[in-house]
This record gives structure tokens, sequence and C-alpha cells, in this order.
């Protein structure tokens, strides 16, 4: 390492300070290039093959249409086998093999798993949990994110790589760590409590504004010199929520500074280069990724069906249109999915025939431009051994592999969507720091469950085929003629600002119950719930009626609801259905507000399905949104570009189903027309001339 490197190492290692604003991407970074052909492929761990079996492999890729595989994510051991000490023999290796056969590499960082000799060096780097426990060597994961040793450490390997592959032919990404904040995200380490104290002055400058914000007037909390703060530790009883909000927001920027210190020591050799990392959108609770996303070059997401739930294809189709909301309408990469059953489940439901196909382009669908697995071939050893593969342990005389094959040839085939958009009208508020502040504890029921309402909300859209966006409660809406607010406990003044003027500017808003309840430092504002949110609906809440387990009440609209009830005075709002049972019997239980130019709805309760799907119907009406063509079970959702619509249809249904348009289908080839079925479980890619929006 030379002098100069060696310097940045050792300043950004220490630093501890806020992570830099992202510089301006230059458009050769935007995209692995290459090719213009959809990215197919997958991580690839060649470490745990001997070099004959790598040979078979590159032949096996080149048979299923791969261009592009993730090499290196977890062979720090075998890159540095002694501290300093560095060998790329393999990794030269087999970059040069994939090289000469035409097959990309996105190169990972393999900062994940630090070797074994680094555990032993530095113990004051592993990480400890929340009741006190440190962890060892002998799995995934990374040290504490806030060690600086880990730090100076995972900058010198990634700089040493950047510099050894600046300008090698197969490399056309990079792909730093792998899943942050999976399995490490808090850490309570002496080192990590030094780094939030840092965080903390900054964000606050001092104890007194401190203090202000925490509210340590309650149960005498009250801080004197910053030293006295700790993490927020396991204690007597409930530990102060801002306290442990703030610490949430502290290990989400802890492990974004770990990310951008890699990133720029990339930076410094290849400077043309995407730099990436693999997301986990909906399902890694301790990152913002709104935040993280302004980091990456593309934005990369790796996402697994949750098995045993009969609507995992609602919930994945729901993963990708946030991934593409973080991406900010840009084409964006499954880095990983798999090609049958996972192996961390209860019961890892194994997927049928046509399934692995529907959610590949679901994907697609949604606006990724490439679809990759983990992992190519399946690790006879190790804690993943049973997890499945696009060569699975049968090998390729299986159905598996040749149903990745014809994946491959299918990508090809849809290549042209590469680059196209996908139109929405509607977007879902989605605030990880609510989320975060809703999630703790001694809140007013067990039952307000933010991601079960997103998920409502929807799945009734899904089943709609209206396409949806998500979008965070600052940013610009103008764009939605329709805004849903499923689950918005905490709300900022930045945010309630910009959602009055949504809707006084025309736009129409949907917001359910417990939202805005507080502003982001979990205080509750003066004046009564809801709080930030009270203007806008034209309205105010006595009182909050939690139902009991099974409990359920009667509106006048004769349908029913649960969980929660509320005491509602209108303050301008008009009443559109009342309860007709229950504690607040006789009191409205939706309302609307003109506000402005536009319209606020509030839905005060629970309902049921199909009275959701009802008042989201009529919400969507009055915006002006007509429903997609509903399959009951067939999704529908078209990508666009230059007067060129990509119509996907799934079937995921035991019977046929009509295609609604008619084209070229990228899935089979052949001219079809509107009417013509799909059979059961199948997949088409429609091409055809934009039809005019209504």
């Amino acid at each position: 390492m030379s002098l100069d490197q060696s310097e940045v190492t050792t300043r950004g290692a220490s630093a501890g300070t806020a992570v830099p604003a992202p510089s301006a991407a230059p458009a050769t970074r935007s995209w692995p290039g290459g090719t213009r052909q959809l990215r197919y492929g997958g991580d690839y761990n060649p470490e745990q093959w001997p070099r004959h079996v790598w040979l078979e492999d590159i032949a096996l890729m080149q048979q299923a249409g791969i261009n592009l595989v993730s090499i290196g994510i977890f062979s720090w051991a075998l890159l540095e086998p002694r501290d300093g000490e560095f060998d790329f023999t393999f990794l030269d290796d087999i970059l040069d093999l994939l090289a000469s056969s035409g097959i990309d590499v996105d190169l990972g960082t393999p900062t994940a798993a630090p070797p074994a000799w680094f555990w032993a060096k530095y113990p004051q780097a592993r990480p400890v949990t929340r009741d006190g426990v440190t962890l060892g060597h002998g799995s995934r994961g990374m040290a504490s994110p806030s060690s600086p040793d880990y730090r100076r450490h995972a900058v010198r390997i990634t700089g040493e790589l950047a510099r050894r592959y600046a300008g090698h032919p197969a490399l056309r990404m990079w792909h730093v760590h792998n899943e942050y904040g999976a399995p490490i995200s808090e850490c309570y380490s002496e080192q990590s409590v030094l780094a939030f104290r840092r965080w903390l002055s900054k964000r606050y400058g001092s104890l007194e504004a401190l203090n202000a914000a925490w509210g340590t007037t309650f149960w005498g909390q009250r801080y004197g010199a910053w030293d006295e703060v700790d993490a927020p530790r396991l204690s007597a009883t409930v530990v102060n929520p801002a306290h442990r909000l703030d610490f949430k927001r502290f290990t989400s920027d802890a492990l974004l500074e770990c990310y951008v210190l890699e990133r720029d020591v990339i930076r410094q050799h290849t400077p043309d280069l995407p730099v990436t990392t693999n997301f986990m959108a909906t399902s890694c609770p301790s990152l913002d990724y709104w935040s993280w996303a302004r980091e990456v070059d593309v934005v990369a997401n790796d996402h697994y069906l949750t098995a045993e739930r009969t609507d995992n294809h609602v919930l994945l189709a729901l993963d990708a249109d946030f991934t593409r909301s973080l991406a900010g309408g840009r084409p964006w990469m499954l880095m990983e999915h798999s090609t049958s059953a996972v192996n961390w489940q209860p019961r890892n439901i194994a997927k049928r025939p046509g399934e692995m196909l529907r959610n590949s382009l679901a994907h697609v669908a949604r606006g990724a431009d490439a679809v990759m697995f983990f992992q190519f071939r399946a690790s006879r050893f190790g804690a993943e051994k049973f997890h499945s593969a696009m060569v699975p342990h049968q090998g390729t005389d299986s159905r598996i592999f040749r149903e990745v094959t014809e994946l491959g040839r299918t990508l090809g085939r849809a290549s042209a969507v590469r680059g196209s958009t996908v139109p929405a009208r509607v977007a879902i508020l989605w605030d990880t720091e609510s989320f975060w502040a809703q999630d703790l504890e001694w809140r007013p029921s067990v039952d307000l469950d933010h991601r079960e309402r997103i998920e409502a909300y929807y799945t009734a859209l899904w089943q709609r085929n209206v396409t949806v966006d998500f979008a965070h409660p600052e940013q610009g809406l103008g764009r939605y003629d329709l805004v849903l607010a499923p689950a918005l406990y905490a709300v900022s003044p930045t945010a309630r600002l910009n959602l009055e003027s949504y809707v006084a500017e025309g736009g129409n808003l949907v917001v359910s119950f417990f939202s805005g309840i507080v502003d982001d430092h979990d205080t509750v504002p003066a004046g009564g719930h809801p709080g930030q949110l009270r203007d806008v609906l034209g309205l105010t809440v006595a009182e909050w009626l939690p139902l009991r387990e099974h409990e359920t009440v009667t509106l006048d609209d004769g349908s029913t609801a649960d969980v929660w009830a509320e005491d509602l005075e209108l303050h301008g709002a008009q009443p559109h259905t009342a309860y007709r049972s229950g504690p607040a019997a006789g009191k409205p239980a939706v309302t609307v507000n003109a506000y402005g130019r536009g319209t606020a709805w509030y839905i005060s309760t629970r309902p049921a399905a199909a009275a959701l799907d009802a008042l989201l119907g009529e919400a969507l009406a009055a915006a002006g949104i007509p429903d997609g063509p509903s399959g009951h079970g067939v999704e529908i959702v078209s990508r666009t570009a230059d007067g060129t619509a990509f119509t996907f249809v799934l079937n995921h249904t035991d019977a046929d189903a009509p295609l609604p348009v008619g084209g070229t289908d990228l899935v089979s080839g052949a001219t079809v027309a509107a009417g013509d079925p799909l059979a059961a479980g199948g997949s088409a890619v429609v091409e055809h001339r934009q039809q005019t929006a209504q």
C-alpha cells in the first residue's frame, strides 16, 4: 500500500463523522456496461471447487446465457491469509477465465466475512448484542461497524483489490460487502458507544438540545456530560424511546459510513465503474434505504419469497416496487433470489414448475434490468448446502437447470425491455424512521402492526392491477394522483407541510389510523391526535378505542372492522361511514375532508379486506385513476419506452386466463391476440404499441 493510500485509509477509519455527500455519478457509472442485454447470472464461489469444475461451470454459464457473475464476496481469508499478506492467485485465474469466455464480473469486496486472524488479533472489534453478549468468529457477518480496526482493514483489502483489477477486461462493476445489516446491525460495543456520542454531538450540538429532544426530564434521565450517554442497553424497564430511535438512526448511518469508505477507495482506481451493495429492501428493518439509495450508483436488491405464504407473489411485487422507488424509477438489479427452496425458513417450500420464471419476470416487470441468483452451483458443505442453486446437487439433468437455461433464452428475447420505465399514478408512503418508532414498546395495542397495514393497502391495489410507487413523506408528491398513508405514526414538521401542500394543490390523500401521532423525536405534538395531520384531515381524535382480541365492530354500510376504533371530532371533515356498533357506535369511522383543491380521507379502523378494497376503489375513482384489468390472481403490469409498451402477464392461478393485449410475446416468441389464453402458471411479456393514457 502506498503512503498516500495508507493516509486516506487511516483518516477514513478513524473519523467517525457523518457520511459524505454523494458525488454526481457520471453516466458511465449508472449501469454495468458491456452488453445491451438484460443482465443474467448470480453469485459464483469458485473457491469452493477444484479448478476443473471452474471450466465445467463456465461452459454451463455460456449454455445458460449468463453474462454477469458476482465473485469474491466471502473470500477475504483466501485473499489475505495473514495480516498484510495478500494472495490473489485464485482470483487472477478465475477472472482471466471468465474474461476469455465473455462473462463479465461484479467483483465483491469480502468485508462481510473478516478472517480468523482478524478476530484473534482484534477482539475489541467483535460486535456486542443489546444484552451484552460478545459475538465471535465462525459464521458470516461483519465486526462492529464502528470499530476503527475493522474499518481500516476493510478499506485496505478493498484498496488492494481495486488497484489490482482496475482495467481488467472482466470487471464491469463493484459489489461492496454483502447485505449490510444482516446479521449485524445494532452493536453495543464500547467503540460503538464512543461513535454514538460523536454522532449525537454532531446531530444536536449540545447536551441541552439532546435532553430536550429526548425528553429526559421524564423518569429523571437528564444527562450532565457526554460520557454519561450510553447505548440504549437493556434496563430495568422500557428505555427512553427517543434514545432508542436515535440509536437506530446512528446504526444505519454507521453501516453506511462503512460502505462509503469502501466505495470511495474503489473510485480512486476505477472512477467509471458502478459501485453498489445488495439491499434487502423490505426485509432488513435496521437500514433506512432512502439514505442508502443516494450513495449507490445503481440500486441492487436481494429478494427471497416467504415460502409458506400463499400470497408471496404479492409480497414479491411489493418488494420490487419499493426497490424501483428507491432507484428513483431508474432500472435496478435483482442481485439475488432463489431458483427454488432456501435453507433458512421454518419450512423451505420448493418452487413449482414455472414459478421461478414468474418470479424472475415479476421483478423485471417492476423495473429490474438484471436477474441474478444465489448461487450458481449448490455448495456441498457449510450452512447453505441445502439452498437451491442454478446448478443444483442433481446437476444439469434436472428440472431446475433446464428452467435456468430457458430463463436465459427468455431474458435474451426480452432485452428490448432494458431501460424502459414503469409508470405509476399512486404512491404509498414508506418511512423507515416512523416504522422504527412505532415498533418500540408500550404502544396502545399489540395489534398496531405497520407492516400489516402496508401489505393490506398494497394487496388491495395489486388485486386491481394498479401499479404503485413508494415514496418518502418528505419527497415531492406532485406527480401522483393518489397518495396512501397506511402507517405513518411519526410525521416530521417537514413531512406535515409537504402533505398539506400536496393536498392543497389538488392531490388526494388517504390516511389510516394511528398516523401523525408523534414528531421525529417520538414526541406528541400539542393539541391532540392526529398531531401533525389534524389540519389536512379536518378532525381530532378525542380518544383511541382499541378493541379486544377477536372483537369486531360493524359500520353503517354493513361492513365489519377489527383491532381499532376512535372517537372522532370533526372540524371540517365530512362523515363518509359511521360505526354502528362497538365503543364508538354512532361516531364517524371514515371521513373525507376538502382541503384546498384536494381531498384527504381518514380511515379510523381496520376494515375487513372487502371493505378496504371498496374504500380504495372510491378513492381511486375520485382521483380519476382507472383500475387495471382485474385478473383475480393474474398479475398485469407494463413498462414503457418511446411509444412501445411491454405488458407482463403472470398467471398465478390454476386456470387459463385471457391475455389483455395482443402483440409479440417475448416469452414464447409468438404473435398473440387479446383474449388468447395464457396457461395456468404461465407467463407472457407482450410487446405492443403503447395505448393512450386514460
